[in-house]
């Protein structure tokens, strides 16, 4: 198990997206759900591959994956808060974790291509 924050952070967020996706599956939305599922839970995936990568550009390129994917998350939040899907408070919660990932992701990339050069 890994420790850094921003495995613990990617970890946690994907624990909301699972719950999240229990929760619209009981209210019967099954499209926005299987994307945000499947985008939301990749996101610390990629970060985990990243951790093992075969060089810096292999790090940054899995690291780019998950920041795509964090993009793509918000995405399908922001349209689940404007489909009346879920509440504004509990959009709030999961669009500020999504965004500090997102902050973290950027950071960590940039890091890393500076050390590159």
């Amino acid at each position: 198990m890994r420790n850094d924050k921003l495995s613990v952070q990617s970890m946690d967020f994907a624990v909301s997206i699972i719950n999240l996706v229990k929760q619209l599956k009981e209210n019967r939305e099954h499209i926005i759900s299987n994307q945000i599922g499947r985008s939301g839970t990749s996101i610390g995936a990629n970060i985990r591959e990243a951790q093992y990568a075969h060089g810096k550009a292999d790090f940054i390129a899995k690291m780019q994956i998950a920041l795509k994917e964090a993009n793509e998350t918000g995405y399908w939040l922001e349209l689940l808060f404007k489909t009346n899907y879920i509440a504004e408070n509990q959009y709030k919660e999961l669009n500020s974790a999504c965004i500090s990932l997102r902050a973290m992701l950027i950071s960590s990339i940039n890091t890393a291509k500076e050390n590159m050069e």
